[in-house]
């Protein structure tokens, strides 16, 4: 019977090729069932667990939306508490669909949502799962409810899924928020009414981000009309926009351009500010025109950290979006500058390399530049040429027809290069990448085209290319082991990676990583200084190594040499022994830097540095931090 269902199933799904399937209650879900056959070559009978990223891959997803996923978690578990009970889960999902947080419901429903891997970690991207909530929903950038059988593969036809899609202060996607349950006693009106939660809880995550990103400027909040939406224009003291979530830019018509250029409010709204200022009462708004918007609140800016008193200004190196590359670079001067200029073409169609050392952190770096560019809506694809055979790197890139070669999956595969259209393709070891294969890398990149193995015509990309390597690609183009003209292709804007015994900050590095990987333990003056001294060949790599290991064998949370499992190295012997107080200075000054983004507030502070608060209070009295930093 079971057998029976499952090729009605397909046999329904692939009817929607030639425009025969029926969906009654939902025309987007055929849509989407074409997108699967026709773009993405899935299969509906293909059964399998979807791909479940690895802690060290998760954590890599996740740090470069931290600030996202601290302001959305008081509203995600309001959420949860409202929907548990009925057997849904919660997830917060990033735009490529990988789920980075996930409350699971109790008792059975929870057994079966971990064996079918709906938990963290696991990616629902459209073009891989087929039809499912999160994946439709950023694809289409709409919220949707996938009920059971409108999945696209059969195997997910026991969950139905609300999902509302996510975006930023400047109206960017920024992931999903999704509730699902596998209850076959609930039918689709009835999971209208978590998409409607879902949606509702949403609205709330996007106004905390907006109004903790503008909380130096004025914020105009006015009601909406688009399923209660509230729109929001934020501006400063010269009463010049400095930015509008999604649907007050919809509403108004503004463009980047005008709010990039500090536009006059006046040219969308009507305020009294001498009133704003007196008091937060709601006030009547008007059109540019003249006509009634209604009443709205005027926020007033939250004070500054610094004692002077300067207008709000944009300041791009302060964007959320940096984040990420702002903490990779640390301390270290080169580094600083070189993350200033990836932060100057940013949004620029200009390939970056990456060059440094194993371990280095290239791979971070690029996932980085991806969150930091407009291009985080679409996918973050990565190869590592070195690791794949070079028999199977062509199709990997360039993907195939079905039939195109023995052992080829009977629908084809799309290619990792076609995945990434839209968004960020990253090549990890662009130097061990072979002769053959750099020629059609440079047709791809002139062309912007691929021709899939066995294709007829070509398909249309749209790509940013990150590449890395730890080579001499200058030395390499000399010898005629790497094309020139591909070479001078990929290197847009060169980027060098210092190693680890190189950076100037290496102390704070080390102090950082420690707070990492062992929040829970205390490094004794002699293992300090053995990690102080010792090279790290293997880099930031190594390093986490190191300090996961030591935090797993410390006896009574103090981290000893006899925990640190460093091979011996020549280059030890010559090293400057470096203080302990340094060590100490170090942690001082990255619980001081912490504290000073979470404003003072010890618990987020906490969160951030992965220590209890308990445990953080003890290092602020014992370092002598006796203020709260502003």
């Amino acid at each position: 019977m079971a057998k029976l269902v499952a090729e009605g199933h397909v046999a329904r799904v692939l009817s929607a090729a030639d425009g025969a399937a029926v969906v009654a209650s939902e025309p987007r879900i055929a849509n989407s069932w074409r997108r699967c056959l026709m773009d993405h070559k899935l299969d509906p009978a293909r059964r399998g667990p979807p791909l479940t990223l690895t802690q060290s891959e998760l954590k890599h997803c996740v740090e470069p939306v931290n600030d996202l996923i601290r302001t959305a978690t008081p509203d995600l578990e309001d959420l949860y508490r409202v929907v548990r009970e009925a057997g849904y889960c919660v997830n917060l999902a990033d735009t490529n669909a990988t789920i980075l947080v996930s409350r699971l419901p109790e008792g059975e429903a929870a057994a079966i949502l971990r064996q079918w891997k709906v938990y963290t970690g696991s990616r629902f991207s459209e073009s891989v799962e087929g039809t499912n909530g999160l994946g439709t929903a950023l694809a289409e950038q709409r919220p949707i409810l996938v009920h059971r059988d409108e999945h696209f593969r059969e195997q997910w036809s026991m969950f139905s899924c609300a999902v509302a899609p996510l975006f930023d202060h400047a109206g960017q996607l920024a992931g999903a928020v999704n509730i699902t349950s596998c209850r076959a006693d609930l039918d689709r009106t009835a999971h209208q009414m978590a998409l409607a939660v879902a949606a509702q809880t949403v609205r709330r995550i996007e106004e905390a981000i907006f109004r903790s990103y503008y909380r130096h400027a004025w914020i105009a909040a006015l009601p909406g009309h688009e399923g209660n939406h509230v729109h929001l224009i934020a501006f400063d003291d010269d009463q010049r926009v400095l930015g509008a979530n999604r649907v007050a830019r919809r509403e108004f018509n503004m463009s980047d351009t005008q709010i990039d250029a500090g536009t006059p409010l006046s040219q969308f709204i009507r305020l009294d500010m001498d009133a704003a200022r007196r008091s937060d009462a709601p006030q009547l708004l008007r059109r540019s025109n003249g006509s009634d918007l209604g009443r709205a609140r005027i926020s007033t800016p939250q004070p500054r950290a610094s004692t002077t008193s300067q207008p709000h200004r944009r300041e791009k190196a302060s964007d959320l979006r940096f984040d990420a590359l702002a903490r990779l670079a640390g301390a270290d001067p080169k580094l600083q500058r070189s993350v200033k200029r990836l932060m100057l073409v940013a949004n620029e169609d200009i390939p970056v390399l990456l060059r440094g050392e194993t371990g280095s952190g290239k791979d971070v770096f690029a996932r980085a530049i991806h969150a930091a560019s407009h291009r985080t809506r679409g996918d973050y694809i990565a190869l590592n040429c070195a690791a794949m055979p070079e028999s199977l790197i062509d199709a990997e890139l360039f993907g195939y027809e079905a039939g195109a070669f023995t052992g080829a999956r009977r629908d084809g595969s799309k290619g990792l290069i076609a995945q990434a259209s839209g968004g960020t393709l990253f090549l990890d070891e662009i130097g061990d990448m072979p002769l053959a294969l750099q020629t059609r890398l440079l047709r791809v990149l002139e062309n912007r085209e691929v021709w899939p193995l066995g294709a007829l015509k070509p398909v249309q990309v749209d790509i940013r290319l990150v590449s890395a390597t730890h080579r001499d690609l200058d030395a390499m183009v000399a010898d005629g082991g790497f094309r020139a003209d591909l070479y001078y292709r990929i290197r847009g804007l060169q980027v060098e990676l210092p190693a680890l015994r190189e950076r100037a900050d290496k102390a704070a590095v080390i102090a950082q990583v420690a707070a990492d990987e062992a929040p829970n333990a205390h490094v004794a003056p002699g293992a300090w200084q053995m990690l102080l001294m010792h090279p790290f060949p293997g880099n930031m790599r190594q390093l986490r190594h190191v300090l996961r290991l030591a935090a797993c064998t410390a006896e009574n949370g103090l981290i000893t040499e006899a925990d640190l499992d460093l091979p011996p190295s020549g280059a030890e012997a010559a090293a400057e022994l470096m203080p302990v107080a340094d060590f100490e200075a170090a942690e001082r000054n990255v619980i001081i830097d912490v504290l000073r983004m979470s404003g003072g507030n010890v618990t987020n502070a906490a969160r951030a540095l992965k220590i209890s608060r308990a445990t953080l209070y003890r290092k602020i009295k014992a370092l002598k931090i006796e203020t709260m930093p502003h």
